[in-house]
């Protein structure tokens, strides 16, 4: 069994803990990413969904196609990428209580990067998703 993700907000209302292996590790820079967590990527660990545990006044936003987006009522911080259609969701890195266990395998949507942003960590880089 793997160490479990545990995690939460900023204002420590929201909490949740992932025991599950882990699918994937990757910093998606598509716009909509970059809208919904306010940053220039998206750095996520990508868990099955029936392996997390929530806690808190979690609130949902829909995204595009059968995502949802999970943050915190409170305080507004993005916890989740959930797409119950493949059972899978994404912990937010910047909301993992020890980030620094994970590092991104890959970086997806570079097209849409951040001009000034430089990839420079040798990592695979895709124009759009990863290959299937």
């Amino acid at each position: 069994m793997p160490d479990p993700i545990e995690g939460g907000c900023l204002c420590g209302a929201c909490r949740y803990t992932s025991t599950g292996e882990i699918l994937n590790i990757r910093a998606c820079h598509c716009h909509r990413c970059q809208k919904a967590t306010g940053a220039a990527f998206y750095a996520r660990v990508m868990v099955p969904l029936e392996s997390v545990a929530m806690s808190g006044p979690v609130g949902w936003c829909g995204s595009d196609g059968d995502v949802r987006r999970g943050f915190c009522q409170n305080c507004g911080t993005s916890l989740f990428s959930e797409r119950q259609s493949a059972g899978t969701v994404g912990l937010s890195m910047g909301s993992i209580d020890t980030p620094d266990r994970y590092a991104p395998q890959e970086h997806i949507w570079t097209s849409s990067k951040q001009e000034w942003l430089r990839l420079d960590d040798g990592k695979p880089q895709y124009a759009k998703g990863p290959p299937v």
